[in-house]
């Protein structure tokens, strides 16, 4: 039983890692001091390219709602572990439905209001609840970081100003589910996100990242690769988690303005995880 919900937190909080990196609605703290980046007269295709990827995140939440599909791969110790994707997420408020596949198991997953809603079909035929839940904001605030680095995509403008002039480069063209679009490599100021300080501690300096635009200078697709350290007050011992963890997540937008329900499960459906998940995240501490 433990296995299972230790597997559907991970593969939850991976997803949702992701939809908070590539979308964006509006201006959100922290403050940015510097201007925004503009292709002036004299200015050539490397602001063009910069001020592009900036307002992508802003141009891709105009689209309102998009299907979605994430892979993520883990690895550590050896070992890795594969998960897939689908649905659809409403890019204003982050909210969205999925079915998420790994080592074998589907699992249906929604994201409402912060809180993650999980369904195995082995919990259900066990006689138990058929829903899990963890309260992403409750998490967050024990963390001590902002909402944004879990699951509110309504704060991620954050990761755009975090990107200079010299932080992206157009590496060519390619066709994604028919678009034409746009290939950057793109370096994020880690110091520069919400909670960059810790963040800084467990995945480095920058935050590297592929980013693929259309005509409409909308996101289709992102892929990020980073190595993520344990915290360093987690004590090692022989059960311990790893002390990092190679992580590869690619995401991909399409058929934007698609309908988008999610819903929260019955009450009485639903075992409540997040007191699980927070007296997990002070072991760590």
């Amino acid at each position: 039983m433990r296995s299972r919900k230790v597997r559907a937190s991970a593969l939850g909080t991976a997803v949702i890692m992701g939809s908070v990196v590539l979308t964006a609605c509006g201006d959100s703290d922290p403050k940015d001091d510097r201007p925004a980046a503009t292709a002036s007269a004299s200015g050539g295709a490397q602001e063009q390219g910069t001020a592009a990827v900036r307002s992508a995140y802003d141009k891709t939440a105009e689209a309102e709602t998009a299907k979605m599909t994430v892979k993520v791969k883990a690895s550590a110790n050896g070992r890795s572990i594969t998960s897939a994707g689908h649905g659809a997420i409403d890019l204003a408020d982050g909210d969205s439905t999925m079915t998420v596949t790994a080592e074998g198991q589907t699992i249906e997953q929604r994201v409402v209001e912060q809180v993650l809603y999980q369904k195995a079909p082995d919990q259900e035929k066990s006689g138990g609840k058929p829903w899990m839940k963890i309260d992403l904001k409750k998490v967050a605030d024990q963390q001590g970081t902002n909402p944004a680095e879990i699951g509110d995509p309504a704060q991620s403008a954050a990761y755009a100003k975090a990107i200079t002039d010299d932080d992206v480069s157009k590496v060519g063209t390619e066709k994604i589910d028919g678009a034409d679009t746009d290939r950057y490599k793109v370096s994020v100021d880690v110091a520069r996100l919400p909670g960059g300080s810790q963040l800084r501690d467990q995945i480095g300096p920058t935050l590297p990242m592929q980013i693929w635009l259309d005509d409409q200078g909308r996101i289709r697709r992102q892929q990020i690769d980073m190595t993520v350290k344990a915290p360093s007050s987690t004590k090692p011992d022989a059960s311990s988690a790893p002390q990092q963890v190679k992580l590869s997540t690619l995401m991909e937008y399409s058929a934007f303005g698609t309908e988008v329900e999610a819903e929260a499960p019955p009450a009485n459906q639903v075992t409540d995880m997040t007191d699980q998940a927070l007296r997990d995240g002070q072991k760590k501490s």
